[in-house]
């Protein structure tokens, strides 16, 4: 390995591009030293300005080019296993964008490659887990001074969503942060699910279901709701309350510039995922890249991916059925007990 890590981005859309330009200008210790997406054109300008880097249509053909150290996956979630496997085939690390893999059955062949191997290769990308007040939640909840936790209610708007966007990607996609961050801070499973419908909003695209209310029973009997509203028109809202036996603690309240004149108290609401979260984009990757560069793997892993994708689609089931759905994991292998 040279002296900075040559990492292959997979995707150049809006979260590749992004990492891209992480890559570039923020994080040290990094280089970008391919970038492959099907939209070459797009590549390219992500890439524009960058030395040293190739462009390629496929994905294999980023992760065999020269200089090539590990691999950053950002492309569409659907491409996400075949990216990974390949990646784990190479002996490549790999910092994988949520979701792992969207379904549950091929986020369990991931983790069973993986486990094959005998070694952790892949980091699965719940930034949450790398934001301040996420940090601070979590840190102050396992020193137990509040008590035992007893329910989280979780909050996720999104200004508009995309064009493409369907109602069970408001539980797989959005709500997969949710799912994660909840397990993490609770320390615990999630076990079943059931997803509520309240009437639609005029805002939403025609046949979307949105809102939608998800609420999580975990296997020492906490529960965890989410209001999910992924075209509230406003701003990016993601909020977290965590009521415990001795107290509560909220976190997400404020993160624009605020402004006091002529009479009103205004308050900027962001307005992207990429701005709210930036700073905890950026602790990650340079996590990843210091690991990595050490020989090791931190962070959420992939049976972390994994167990988000089989409640996440267990959400699904229960978006369309209306029923409590429960959550069925297959057994954990070793390499994940630690």
């Amino acid at each position: 390995m040279s002296d900075l890590l040559g990492v292959a981005v997979l995707g150049a859309g809006h979260m590749g591009a992004d990492h891209i330009r992480r890559l570039d200008q923020v994080v040290s210790g990094a280089r970008v030293a391919a970038v492959a997406d099907p939209d070459t054109a797009r590549a390219k300008e992500a890439v524009g300005g960058i030395d040293g880097v190739t462009v390629h249509a496929e994905a294999e053909a980023a992760l065999d080019a020269g200089g090539v150290d590990a691999v950053l996956v950002a492309s569409p979630g659907p491409a996400h296993e075949e990216a990974l496997l390949a990646a784990f085939a190479r002996g490549l690390p790999v910092l994988c964008e949520k979701p792992m893999v969207p379904d549950a059955a091929g986020a369990l062949r991931v983790v069973e490659a993986e486990a094959r191997l005998g070694r952790r290769l892949a980091q699965i990308g719940f930034m949450r887990r790398y934001d301040t007040e996420y940090r601070r939640l979590k840190a102050l909840l396992d020193t137990g001074r509040l008590g035992r936790p007893l329910m989280l209610h979780c909050t996720h708007r999104n200004v508009a969503s995309p064009p493409d966007f369907t109602s069970a990607m408001l539980v797989n996609s959005s709500v997969s942060h949710e799912i994660d961050a909840a397990r993490w801070l609770l320390g615990e499973e999630l076990t079943a699910v059931r997803v509520l419908r309240p009437r639609s909003s005029g805002g939403a695209p025609a046949g979307l279901v949105d809102p939608q209310f998800a609420l999580f029973e975990t296997e020492r009997g906490a529960l965890v709701d989410v209001e999910v509203f992924v075209n509230c028109g406003f701003g990016y809202q993601v909020r977290c309350e965590a009521v415990c036996e001795a107290g509560s603690a909220r976190i997400g309240e404020d993160h624009g510039l605020r402004v006091a004149r002529a009479g009103e108290d205004r308050t900027e609401v962001p307005q992207d995922y990429l701005v709210r979260f930036a700073d905890a984009y950026d602790r990650e990757v340079q996590a990843w890249v210091d690991a990595t560069r050490q020989g090791r793997v931190t962070g959420p892993t992939a049976w972390d991916g994994y167990a988000v994708s089989a409640v996440a689609e267990a959400g699904v089931g229960s978006l369309e059925t209306g029923e409590r759905v429960g959550v069925e994991l297959g057994p954990r292998p070793a390499l994940y007990r630690a």
